[in-house]
């Protein structure tokens, strides 16, 4: 996106980092060009949720929360949270959420509260 000629603000607004993360990327795209970003590794904390931890929130998430004794059929973040820690000991603030059921390519719809499968 850099070499397309995107800003650092606008290709750090559509990968969801830091704008300081995007310079330092260029930096490096200058310096030693694509093979000196692929050596960079991965950054940052390592995900608590592993594939397979995932691969079994997507199922359990597609049997409905009627499955796993709620009342009704939506799923909230509140009740993805509790899903979560429930089946994988990993605790989440209902806020975060979103960014866990987006990497499921599933998002929170109708002002962020409930979610449908």
């Amino acid at each position: 996106m850099l070499k397309q000629g995107l800003s650092q603000a606008e290709v750090a607004r559509r990968v969801g980092v830091h704008r300081q993360s995007v310079s330092r990327w260029q930096q490096e795209l200058q310096a030693e060009g694509c093979e000196g970003l692929k050596a960079a590794g991965r950054a940052g904390r390592k995900p608590r949720l592993s594939a397979t931890d995932r691969q079994q929130i997507e199922q359990r998430l597609k049997q409905g929360p009627q499955v796993l004794g709620y009342a009704t059929q939506l799923w909230t973040a509140g009740r993805v949270a509790e899903l979560i820690a429930r089946e994988c000991g990993v605790s989440y603030h209902p806020r975060y959420v979103g960014r866990i059921l987006a990497r499921l390519g599933r998002s929170i719809a109708e002002r962020r509260t409930y979610l449908r499968f």
